[in-house]
């Protein structure tokens, strides 16, 4: 039987392992275009960024509320991570990355992943399955609208939430995605560079922030009684969370485990530190003592800062970014009482202020020698890259903050916004959830929920040295002032 003959058998009775006998006759099949091993980081990033959003940041905002509102806290970051992981199947991530129409969104022909397979697609990673870079993209969709959590968080109606993240989501991050990201898309033809978020996650999230805080309003009490975290060590977990999850968003967003991975994972540490550090000193300089909320509050504004910037910098230009990142984000902090709203997290302070930190240092301190694919800013020769981020920065606040202001409005006057009165002062956990986060065992094994102890568990806890001031200043705040 001749090598032919034996093939055009051994084919009809073996056609499902076919691909692997005909080896054997050496008739070799395509190389496949998948790198297992870029595929292997991107999975890995991707569990990485969902960490951040369920604990890490379900943890950071869960520790800085008071009691009462700690589950409902957390679970708006779990439930919104649900909610836009099947929101983003069906019709988000055809909007964000699917075929463009007119540079400003993508179309429909994506509808529940229609044509999103296990192929690469070459527009926006050839290494890997399309679907890999889909659920990548996924988890930064997700965290997005749970940062603006933060701003309204012990006041706002649970049900009026998720209308809100499926609105916002639609409306406001997918198109802004597809500006910067997708094939197409306005922002990313005009040259404009966010290697993992910048804009489309930090600045949309932290200026929607500030429009749902001044809409919503203030909390009861607020400025009058003292509202300080309840639980500072879960705050310092999740923000460990987050650091850990970063590398994931920032080194991740390199979509391959090459040596451009490695220098975004380089810079994210390096800023990250140095934001913590500046904000300690900041804080020790002005305040007179250091504080863990601090330190892990300038973790987390270095993490933001350097994120638009994370593949297109080096080490020395990370730690000014970071630098930079921590001092403006603690005084833009503190500037909330003086202006006079409520953003509960400081969302506005890291995130707003960060993420246009971020973005406009990216025009500074970019450099063509780091990532070729990107640009010189300003400091390497091309003045031309810091407008550009500038046009960026500012369509995005106008997008954000009006958009945020039109849905906010029309869900005010159709479904309410906040809780009533009583069920604010009763707590979200026990008026939305039914539901106590700590129970508290007693004398001869009675167990009492906190609320069951009364007012006296919101008291702030003062320091045993004699006038000392309370650890936070009444109206909370993310830096601890």
């Amino acid at each position: 039987m001749t090598k032919k003959w034996a093939s055009i058998v051994l084919g009809a009775l073996f056609p499902l392992g076919w691909g692997a006998m005909s080896s054997v006759w050496g008739a070799e099949a395509p190389p496949s275009p998948i790198n297992a091993g870029d595929t292997a980081w991107v999975l890995t990033s991707t569990a990485l960024v969902l960490m951040m959003t369920a604990p890490g940041l379900a943890l950071f905002y869960g520790g800085m509320v008071r009691r009462k509102n700690v589950l409902g806290t957390i679970m708006h970051s779990f439930i919104i991570l649900t909610l836009i992981s099947v929101q983003w199947v069906l019709w988000g991530y055809s909007l964000a990355f699917g075929p463009d129409h007119g540079g400003v969104i993508g179309g429909l022909e994506w509808l529940g992943l229609r044509g999103v397979g296990l192929d690469p697609n070459p527009d926006y990673a050839a290494t890997i399955p399309h679907q890999a870079f889909m659920i990548y993209q996924a988890m930064f969709a997700a965290i997005t609208p749970a940062l603006i959590t933060g701003a309204f968080a012990e006041r706002m109606k649970f049900s009026v939430l998720l209308i809100f993240t499926l609105l916002w989501a639609t409306l406001i991050y997918d198109p802004l995605a597809h500006w910067v990201w997708g094939t197409g898309g306005w922002m990313r033809n005009l040259g404009a560079l966010d290697f993992a978020g910048g804009t489309v996650v930090h600045i949309s999230s932290g200026v929607s922030a500030l429009a749902a805080a001044l809409i919503i309003g203030k909390r009861q009490g607020y400025g009058h009684h003292p509202m300080p975290p309840h639980n500072l060590t879960l705050t310092v977990l999740g923000a460990s969370l987050l650091w850990v999850g970063w590398f994931g968003f920032n080194a991740g967003s390199a979509l391959s485990s090459g040596a451009l991975a490695t220098s975004a994972f380089v810079v994210t540490n390096t800023a990250t530190a140095a934001a913590a550090l500046s904000w300690m000193f900041a804080e020790w300089i002005t305040r007179g003592k250091p504080t863990v909320l601090g330190a892990a509050s300038g973790a987390v504004a270095g993490l933001v800062a350097i994120t638009p910037a994370s593949g297109f910098v080096g080490p020395l230009s990370a730690i000014l970014i970071g630098m930079g990142g921590g001092i403006l984000c603690c005084f833009a902090c503190n500037l909330k009482a003086k202006l006079g709203y409520d953003d509960s997290l400081d969302v506005v302070g890291v995130h707003g202020v960060g993420g246009t930190w971020g973005a406009l240092a990216t025009g500074l301190f970019a450099s063509k020698a780091i990532n070729p694919a990107g640009n010189d800013g300003l400091f390497f020769g091309n003045p031309g890259l810091l407008g550009t981020q500038a046009v960026v920065v500012l369509t995005t606040w106008v997008l954000a903050f009006v958009g945020s202001l039109v849905i906010l409005y029309v869900l005010k006057a159709t479904m309410g916004l906040r809780v009533s009165d009583e069920e604010e002062q009763l707590g979200l956990d026990l008026s939305q959830h039914n539901e106590n986060a700590y129970v508290l065992e007693v004398a001869y094994g009675e167990s009492f929920s906190s609320e069951a102890l009364g007012m006296r568990l919101e008291e702030p806890l003062r320091s045993p040295i004699a006038g000392a001031r309370p650890a936070t200043e009444p109206g909370g705040s993310l830096s601890g002032f």
